[in-house]
């Protein structure tokens, strides 16, 4: 697990480092390597949410295109993407918890930065997943993980809450494609 893989990439220019700001260009490996190690020094199970899991906290309870309704106007209020962070002088993830938070209080769930689920990506899973507490597939050919979100760096359509989108777990890191990760903690 690397500690700060932007480090000689390509890209290290887009991150700005800090407490409040979110760790980003992170694999979905390293990212449960993180869990992992975070579950130990802690005695607590610490993963990376589900797919379903990230869009229920992301929807707070709503059927919208957002979290907060379909208006495309008032997203700037609750995310960074492309119309106000590319022309911010910030060109990078933006320090977390700026924006207003949904319903239930979470920051950034929409843009900044994609965040990865632990979930396999099947392209047509929710046509054919059960409807309760779906929890992913169990595996597949193409060994690609989930992405939700968007980033701060791409359009509105890409930080709606249903978005999903598929990269490898080892991270073919791509310069505006940040990664990063949220975690979830289970309940004993």
């Amino acid at each position: 697990m690397g500690t700060e893989p932007w480090k000689g990439q390509e890209f290290s220019e887009l991150v700005k480092e800090g407490p409040d700001y979110p760790a980003v260009y992170v694999s979905w490996d390293d990212a449960v390597a993180y869990c992992k190690k975070l579950s130990e020094k802690e005695g607590k199970t610490y993963r990376l949410p589900t797919e379903a899991q990230w869009e229920y906290a992301c929807r707070a309870g709503t059927k919208t295109t957002w979290s907060f309704g379909n208006d495309k106007k008032t997203l700037g209020d609750y995310a960074w993407y492309e119309s106000n962070a590319l022309n911010s002088p910030e060109q990078h993830a933006h320090q977390v918890g700026l924006k207003k938070p949904n319903a239930w209080g979470l920051h950034d769930m929409h843009g900044n930065l994609f965040e990865w689920c632990h979930d396999y990506y099947g392209k047509d899973y929710y046509k054919q997943s059960p409807e309760k507490d779906p929890t992913g597939l169990a595996e597949t050919t193409t060994g690609l993980r989930v992405l939700r979100g968007g980033s701060w760096y791409h359009g509105p359509g890409l930080a709606r809450s249903g978005f999903r989108m598929a990269e490898r777990a080892a991270g073919f890191l791509l310069k505006y494609y940040p990664h990063g990760f949220r975690l979830v903690r289970e309940v004993d």
